[in-house]
C-alpha cells in the first residue's frame, strides 16, 4: 500500500473525496507520468530517466523523490553495487492501465492520420488491443452509462 493511503490525509488535496483528483495530485504533472512510463519500459537509473525524457536534473530529482515518497517507485542498490536505481512498486505497476489509456487516447487524438508514432506491443510483438471498460453485465461503459456517487 502506498504512503499516500496510509498517512494522515493530506490537507492539500485538490478535492479530498475524489479519487481522480487525488491521483492527479500524486502523478498528474507531465514529468511524473513520463518517469513512470519510462520505468515501465525498463529505465532504472537517474541517467536513463534524464536521457529518455530530457528533463532537467533538478526537476527529475524532485519527481523521483516524490514518486518514492508516495510509494510508486522504490529505490534500491543496483546489481553493480555502485549506484542507486529506481523500480516500480506494486502501486506504480498499477498505473499501467492509466498509461495505456493515455497512450491509446493519444494514438486516436494527438497524431494526424498516418503520422508515425511508437506502438505498444505484447510479448508476441502484437499491438495491444484497445481497452474498453465494461460493466458487471459486460456492457460497454462511457460517460452516458456511468455517474459518480458522492461520499456522505
Amino acid at each position: 500500500m502506498s504512503r499516500a493511503t496510509t498517512d494522515v490525509p493530506n490537507p492539500g488535496w485538490t478535492d479530498p473525496e475524489c479519487p481522480v483528483a487525488r491521483t492527479l495530485d500524486l502523478v498528474g504533472d507531465r514529468w511524473s507520468l513520463l518517469v513512470v512510463r519510462d520505468a515501465m519500459d525498463g529505465a532504472r537509473s537517474f541517467t536513463e530517466f534524464q536521457r529518455r525524457t530530457g528533463i532537467a536534473r533538478n526537476i527529475l530529482a524532485d519527481r523521483l523523490r516524490r514518486l518514492v515518497a508516495h510509494g510508486l517507485l522504490a529505490q534500491r542498490t543496483a546489481p553493480s553495487g555502485r549506484r542507486q536505481e529506481y523500480v516500480l512498486t506494486d502501486a506504480g505497476r498499477d498505473l499501467f492501465p492509466v498509461v495505456l489509456a493515455l497512450r491509446q487516447w493519444g494514438e486516436r487524438h494527438a497524431f494526424a492520420p498516418g503520422e508515425a508514432h511508437s506502438v505498444l506491443v505484447d510479448r508476441h510483438g502484437v499491438p495491444v488491443p484497445e481497452i474498453a471498460p465494461t460493466g458487471a453485465d459486460g456492457a460497454l461503459l462511457d460517460t452516458d452509462t456511468t455517474h459518480v456517487r458522492k461520499a456522505r
